[in-house]
């Protein structure tokens, strides 16, 4: 039952996106609960996860579009390979 630093990490991502299972959370937890360095990498994995997941949703609701030299530049570059 005695998990490595390195699996708790693993777990610890895996349950950041939903895939681990009960018995490894309930083993990730215990660990935690024992290892200070695990307990800091769950709390910074899940402060990335949000950090990622907002930036995702404002770029989402972004319009992308080109500027004007970017649009010349790209004219050129189509120009000359014709």
């Amino acid at each position: 039952m005695k998990l490595t630093c390195d699996e708790a990490t693993t777990i610890c991502d895996k349950s950041q996106y939903g895939e681990a299972s009960l018995w490894d959370k309930i083993k990730l937890n215990i660990h935690i609960f024992l290892c200070k360095n695990c307990g800091t990498y769950s709390k910074q994995n899940v402060v990335m996860t949000k950090c990622f997941n907002k930036h995702k949703e404002v770029i989402k609701k972004e319009e992308r579009c080109l500027g004007d030299e970017e649009k010349k530049t790209m004219e050129q570059e189509v120009l000359e390979k014709l």
